[in-house]
């Protein structure tokens, strides 16, 4: 870029020339006294919005509250944006910041307001040590409001539960799905490289940063001819939530993690940390199903069962049929097919790379065989 000579500039051109912006040019901060009048001014308008009456609670500890009510002078409830065993989580509108955010409302019970505050020590670890790419949502502020922890969190979008199922459980495009796999895993990097386990990731706890959607016409017609629709979200970006069953790796905690039905292999045998695809409240049954999709539970695995897990097992294999309780649980585990079978029937070519990135350290061939045996030992167990 050749430099301008001003001097060769008629005055008109000097004037219209972008001269370098100075220091007074910067917007004054604001004085003290500035600050303690405006700081006065909120103080006066948030003491005009009351809390309302105090309610009892209801019998399981949840907060009861009316649309409209006011969650401090600060906060003004909108809607019920969700509900878990944890509490209630309320669409608010901050008139400090001026913006909508969204506050998790904890049960009035011992175990959930520690469960709470371990969560509030959790959050802002994480937003210490986070520089904008954690993908963990964020945390605004906390407070203890009539025996409720409340923590205000950033408000987000849908789950990708709540998201799949208003889809009709419509399955994402593969991009989509590596795309969020990638952020998905970059949190949990993140996580672990402060030392600490999530414990419970699945749809319900992976929420989309947007609301925005696309409504794109479906595959199919209904009976009647008419087009059916199909929803994508805009944008790809998620972040993760709900810390409160997070545990430090060098710490003891619960022997049971993670809500059953996305609970992994070790979390059941004791070594370590759309419709369910394992319909089941038995742990041997729960083993088996897995068995049966995945292939057998590797053997460092079984070495490592605790005590009180050896009974699901025998001779270095899971003991299984013959630990069934009845013919019905080994009818449901048969029912189930193999992963790459199920696989197959949605992603078409990516198959054999998804599948093996699904399957891990599962050998395939071994299964295979390991299969079959199963199958054959199966059949004899029914006809007896």
């Amino acid at each position: 870029m050749v430099p301008i000579d001003s001097s060769r500039l008629t005055m008109e051109q000097q004037r219209n020339t972008k001269r370098r912006r100075l220091a007074w040019d910067v917007a004054a901060s604001p004085t003290e006294q500035q600050q303690q009048q405006e700081g006065k001014v909120r103080k006066i308008e948030l003491s005009r919005h009351n809390s309302p009456p105090k309610r009892e609670d209801d019998r399981e500890g949840h907060y009861m509250y009316s649309l409209g009510d006011n969650l401090t002078p600060r906060y003004k409830i909108l809607s019920k944006m969700g509900e878990g065993t944890f509490g209630r989580v309320l669409e608010c509108w901050d008139r400090q910041t001026r913006e909508y955010v969204a506050i998790k409302v904890v049960r009035s019970i011992r175990k959930y307001r520690d469960a709470a505050m371990i969560e509030v020590d959790v959050l802002e670890q994480l937003a210490k040590n986070s520089k904008g790419r954690s993908h963990c949502v964020q945390i605004r502020n906390w407070f203890d409001y009539r025996n409720h922890i409340c923590i205000v969190f950033e408000k987000l979008g849908p789950s990708l539960f709540d998201f799949l199922k208003r889809n009709k459980y419509s399955p994402f495009p593969v991009d989509l799905v590596r795309e969020i796999g990638r952020q998905l895993l970059e949190s949990v990097a993140y996580m672990h490289s402060l030392h600490l386990i999530h414990t419970d990731l699945k749809p319900e706890n992976i929420l989309l940063v947007s609301s925005d959607y696309l409504k794109l016409p479906g595959y199919k017609r209904s009976s009647q001819g008419e087009i059916s629709y199909r929803f994508l979200p805009k944008s790809s970006e998620i972040k993760l939530i709900d810390f409160g069953s997070t545990a430090y790796d060098n710490q003891n905690h619960s022997s049971i993690v993670s809500t059953r039905h996305y609970r992994a292999p070790e979390d059941l045998d004791g070594a370590t940390h759309g419709e369910a695809l394992f319909q089941t409240h038995e742990n041997l049954e729960h083993l088996a199903m897995m068995e049966r999709v995945l292939g057998p539970i590797p053997e460092h695995m079984i070495r490592r069962a605790n005590r009180g897990a050896e009974k699901y097992f025998r001779r270095s294999r899971l003991n299984w049929p013959e630990g069934a309780v009845s013919r019905e649980s080994i009818r449901a585990v048969r029912k189930l097919d193999r992963l790459k079978n199920m696989i197959s029937v949605t992603v078409g070519g990516s198959r054999s790379s998804f599948v093996d990135l699904l399957q891990g350290p599962y050998d395939t061939a071994t299964a295979d065989e390991h299969q079959s045996s199963l199958d054959a030992v199966d059949k004899r167990r029914m006809k007896t």
